[in-house]
């Protein structure tokens, strides 16, 4: 599960604009909003060190992240989770953050991961396991988000398939996904490559260069050679 806090300092901005946020990455700094909580959105930025520090513990994405934003008041910690990020396409570092402010007793509704456990029969047998879905929709308390959900895959055999519906019950965590209509693995039998006959030519249809057509049955005896067939001749006189 989840069940990790992590605090997490951030500075409130004041500018916005992509000219400024161009500028914050350029020092290191992320830029991000914080929603909810019934209070009106702050825009903020947080060092990339530390965001990176908060999102790869045990929790990973789903982290509690308790944010105290520098010059907000008293400065008490607020717990939110990541909701949304932005990444550039070209470096794959998170250029923007959305986080949302939630209550630790009421139920959220997150993404996670399907992670495929175990070795399929039919995989063993040289059928070809394919995973579907990589992700499932759920509904928890932000403490109680599981970072993953185990999907078993040891009793799949060829022509098999894995639903929803198939997946051991987390407590406490609710699929909101159609438990029947979600596929999430497939084990199909390997495809087989036969290799196509030559096909002759039909009467009249021109070879390819460099090609000669068959001699038919009986055109080899018909045709003897010139000195074969002189020396027949003579015997018969």
């Amino acid at each position: 599960m989840a069940g990790e806090r992590v605090k997490l300092e951030v500075q409130e901005r004041s500018a916005r604009g992509s000219a400024e946020a161009r500028r914050q990455r350029r020092q290191g700094l992320i830029p991000g909003v914080v929603y909810g909580g019934g209070n009106e959105p702050v825009a903020i930025s947080v060092p990339e060190r530390e965001l990176r520090r908060a999102l790869t513990g045990p929790a990973g994405l789903h982290a509690i992240l308790d944010v105290v934003v520098q010059g907000d008041g008293d400065g008490s910690a607020r717990p939110v989770i990541l909701k949304d990020h932005q990444q550039d396409v070209i470096t794959g570092r998170v250029s923007h953050i959305d986080l949302h402010e939630v209550r630790l007793d009421r139920p959220i509704q997150a993404s996670v991961v399907v992670q495929l456990v175990g070795e399929s029969v039919g995989a063993k047998e040289g059928g070809v396991l394919s995973q579907v879905s990589r992700e499932i929709a759920i509904e928890a308390l932000p403490m109680e988000i599981p970072e993953h959900i185990e999907a078993d895959v040891s009793a799949m055999q060829i022509g098999d398939t894995l639903r929803l519906a198939d997946v051991s019950a987390v407590e406490g965590v609710t699929f909101l996904d159609d438990p029947e209509e979600t596929v999430l693995a497939t084990v199909t039998a390997p495809s087989v490559y036969e290799e196509p006959e030559p096909e002759e030519p039909e009467e009249g249809e021109e070879l390819p260069e460099g090609e000669e057509a068959p001699e038919a049955e009986g055109e080899e005896a018909a045709a003897e050679p010139e000195g074969e067939a002189e020396a027949s001749e003579s015997s018969e006189e």
